[in-house]
């Protein structure tokens, strides 16, 4: 894994437009500092951003049967996170920081942008688990609930950068 700083990640924005056409959002379920491949990128607790692709349009195994197409982000945090039934979240030690939340809506505004994904288009594991069937509702042993909650949240982050920055 290398470091990206954020305005590189333009470098890789220009042959992706017209090939990729979703973000999918995620947690890694790992430690700080704890980074993985599946993801095209993944944000570490104070903000930074790491990557092994080459390229946006290489396929990642990030989301289940969605990964044509897309671009996978995770924040390195949740190791050991669990979900109660009323809702409640227990991040344990590597909860998701205000750094992860911030780059991760400043990301998504950028690659939107230069990509020229709608923000409509940018959902989190939970959310797109809950539409296939393996959410937290749902009966499956392999359940995914990453950012649970969080999705308009981090949606919200972005659009703030995007108006701020004229688009």
């Amino acid at each position: 894994m290398r470091e990206i700083d954020f305005y590189d990640l333009s470098d890789y924005t220009t042959e992706a437009r017209g090939n990729i056409n979703m973000i999918y959002l995620h947690w890694s379920a790992g430690r700080y500092g704890q980074f993985f491949g599946d993801y095209h990128l993944n944000i570490d607790h104070d903000g930074r951003i790491y990557s092994n692709m080459d390229s946006f349009n290489e396929r990642k195994a990030h989301t289940w049967r969605r990964n044509t197409g897309a671009i996978g982000i995770a924040l390195a945090c949740a190791y050991k996170a669990s979900i109660f039934n009323d809702g409640t979240i227990d991040y344990g030690e590597y909860p998701p920081t205000n750094e992860q939340y911030d780059m991760m809506g400043r990301v998504v505004a950028k690659l939107c942008i230069e990509i020229g994904i709608s923000l409509d288009n940018v959902l989190t594991h939970a959310e797109v688990a809950d539409m296939d069937g393996y959410g937290i509702d749902d009966d499956d042993p392999d359940m995914r609930w990453d950012l649970y909650g969080d999705g308009d949240y981090i949606r919200s982050i972005a659009r703030g950068y995007m108006d701020a920055w004229g688009y």
